[in-house]
């Protein structure tokens, strides 16, 4: 069992947002589903938009939309908020729609606690607000000291001393994110984690940009969202027959090649294993630099580093 509770809040009496309805949106919108269609997350949306008609995202009513996400024991938790985030010297808050002074929303400590304190398999914690960082930090001890128990990860827009920005209508953070879980950050089996998805974001954003900050303590990651592979797996399973020692060349002969003559079907059919593994960037033809003249100028074909560390997983049975 997956949950996620995707929280968007537009309207505030002061400093009204854009983009943060728009971002919960399409957080659900792509982990209700796999790539191929199968389900994934049972997702709950609370959000705020400025036209009135939404849901009144208060401290008590956001509180208990986390406690309940964080009870019980679910496969994954996974909370995402986009809106307002503020600070002072005692706490980081996810500001809700009556925030006043002193009681400016819900407290990152808390949040932090019921992870913490839940029996989730594994949790995970997206914020798209200013400030952020703040979470998993105690601010009066070092904000760079993360206090996470195994099975949570956390991915925060911005540090714990900077904004979070919108861009076209959404956050720059949310949207990169679904990007990321729509395939930009999966691997060679097509699985989107929470490591490969801050690598994403960090990658996309410039110098002078908003800093995303990932905390994680975590044994075993899961795939958060399953994508169509850029390869068949199948063929990765086949890499330890393809090169029985894999720090040798495999030789390639014209016969491999479709446009020759004397093309020999078996050959072909390994040769376009072989491109497959090449297109991903597994397997690279040597002394020349396509596929195809390798094979027409009788050369031969080498493993990656990639490749080699896929030939291990596929020995070993874990693919």
């Amino acid at each position: 069992m997956r949950r996620a509770l995707c929280v968007g809040i537009d309207l505030y009496s002061v400093g009204a947002l854009k983009g943060c309805v728009a971002d919960a949106e399409s957080m659900a919108n792509v982990l209700r589903k796999h790539d191929d269609g199968s389900p994934n997350f049972e997702c709950r949306l609370l959000v705020a938009p400025n036209s009135g008609k939404g849901d009144a995202v208060t401290r008590s009513t956001l509180k208990q939309a986390i406690d309940e996400l964080f009870q019980g024991s679910p496969d994954v938790a996974m909370l995402h908020f986009s809106g307002h985030g503020t600070y002072n010297n005692l706490d980081g808050y996810l500001v809700t729609q009556d925030n006043k002074q002193y009681d400016e929303g819900v407290a990152m400590s808390d949040v932090l606690k019921l992870a913490n304190d839940s029996k989730a398999g594994e949790v995970v914690i997206f914020l798209d607000c200013c400030f952020s960082g703040s979470l998993g930090s105690v601010p009066a001890i070092d904000n760079a000291k993360a206090l996470l128990r195994e099975g949570v990860s956390i991915l925060t827009a911005s540090r714990s001393d900077q904004v979070s920005v919108e861009s076209a209508g959404n956050g720059l953070f949310t949207s990169l994110v679904v990007d990321a879980l729509s395939g930009g950050a999966m691997d060679l089996l097509g699985e989107v984690t929470a490591p490969n998805i801050y690598n994403f974001v960090e990658t996309a954003l410039g110098a002078w940009d908003q800093r995303p900050l990932f905390k994680s303590h975590v044994a075993k990651l899961l795939p958060l969202r399953r994508c169509k592979p850029p390869i068949d797996t199948a063929i990765l399973r086949e890499l330890p027959a393809l090169f029985p020692v894999p720090a040798e060349d495999l030789p390639l002969c014209p016969e491999c090649e479709a446009t020759c003559e004397k093309k020999d079907d078996e050959k072909h059919k390994m040769f376009c294993k072989l491109q497959a593994l090449n297109r991903v960037h597994l397997v690279v033809p040597v002394g020349v630099d396509h596929m195809y003249d390798a094979a027409m100028q009788s050369k031969a074909c080498r493993l990656t580093a990639a490749g080699r560390y896929y030939w291990r997983l596929a020995r070993d049975n874990r693919l």
